[in-house]
């Protein structure tokens, strides 16, 4: 296998941090910390240079709050110094394992993306009868610090990169402690307890090497099981074939393979049924024929809409910020066949006089499905 040396001086240069910056601050110009920062850009770019350079950087503390996204999620936000940093290592290591990455992988990653994953569901769900979906538990917390420092070591062969992982993996350590709960494997001893795990949902590092962690599933399900048609997004992922006994022993082989990283599937959300009775996946329920959106989804809209009609009619928020928030969804939902379902949510009228703009973002064509 092929290694990676002198990556470190890209991590430590001046130009390599400062297109990091620009990406951290994307879509974030408005924060406090950030437009902190950029005030003093030169300098704090000059200032990461050299702990960078002599090796004396120190991630800072996460701030935690929790979203709620049909179940609660510890989101662990770093300090944006911090994040500048994630982003220079992520540009010079993440181009190396984009070239091993298979084709199905879909989460965070340039060109992908949930559409991208939702079609090619489809595309397997109209070619064969039955498809395996799996979902890992609790897979952020359980990542083992160990087994991940031990696959980048396999390609990078420069150890002051390896050191600055170290670093950035060692302040994820105990985030999830108080959520997380102990999964035992065979051979497992009594330390097994104290070993370092969990990613921070939310840093860009963590996503890249969440990849990085389960492309050893996909290299085992494409190169050992020898199935074509497989697509993952993140830790949820399924396995399509023609007859349900194959799928079954797929099932027992994976959780035997993810056992080597320390992980394993949900044994009430694994299930090998016929992609007739429709795929749950990204918020839609996808048929060969059709995809519809989940329940859980239009309520969810629904919800949102008519608390910003609220906020509008107080003077909280602007009618071009509901607008905006609308059009996403609108977006989002054409992915679907979903015109009835938009044209039921989005028919109340808006408090405002310039509601005529609103009403023409709602699509006047039928079906939008772009399968």
């Amino acid at each position: 296998m092929k290694t990676f040396k002198n990556l470190y001086p890209n991590i430590c240069d001046f130009a390599t941090l400062e297109t990091a910056f620009r990406k951290a601050r994307r879509g974030k110009r408005g924060q406090a910390n950030v437009a902190a920062f950029e005030c003093n850009l030169d300098e704090e770019l000059l200032s990461l240079c050299d702990e960078l350079g002599d090796e004396s950087y120190r991630p800072g503390g996460y701030r935690h709050f929790t979203i709620y996204d049909g179940k609660p999620r510890r989101i662990s936000a770093a300090p944006f110094r911090d994040r500048v940093v994630h982003h220079a290592l992520c540009a010079v290591a993440e181009p190396i394992w984009e070239a091993r990455f298979i084709h199905d992988s879909y989460a965070c990653r340039a060109g992908k993306g949930t559409h991208a994953a939702l079609d090619r569901c489809t595309y397997f769900a109209r070619r064969h009868a039955y498809v395996l979906q799996c979902d890992i538990v609790q897979f952020f917390p359980s990542v083992d610090h160990e087994v991940l420092r031990n696959l980048l070591a396999r390609t990078i062969a420069c150890p002051p990169t390896l050191r600055l992982a170290d670093k950035i993996i060692a302040s994820g350590a105990g985030i999830h402690q108080d959520r997380y709960q102990m999964q035992w494997f065979p051979d497992d001893d009594l330390l097994a307890a104290s070993r370092r795990r969990g990613l921070p949902i939310g840093n860009q590092t963590s996503q890249f090497w969440a990849n990085v962690y389960l492309h050893e599933l996909d290299r085992f399900v494409k190169q050992t099981l020898r199935c074509k048609a497989y697509l993952r997004y993140c830790d949820d992922f399924m396995l399509f074939a023609d007859d349900k006994p194959t799928l079954h022993r797929w099932r027992r082989e994976i959780e035997a393979f993810l056992a080597t990283l320390r992980l394993k599937i949900h044994a009430h959300k694994t299930s090998v049924h016929p992609v007739t009775a429709g795929i749950p996946f990204l918020g839609f329920l996808i048929f060969p024929t059709h995809r519809r959106l989940s329940q859980r989804n239009g309520f969810k809209f629904q919800r949102r809409c008519k608390r910003q009609r609220r906020q509008l009619a107080r003077g909280e928020i602007s009618f071009r910020e509901l607008d905006a928030s609308v059009q996403a969804w609108i977006a989002h939902a054409a992915h679907g066949d979903t015109w009835g379902l938009r044209r039921a949510l989005l028919r109340p009228p808006i408090p405002r006089k310039s509601s005529a703009v609103f009403k023409q973002s709602i699509p006047h064509s039928g079906r939008d499905n772009r399968d």
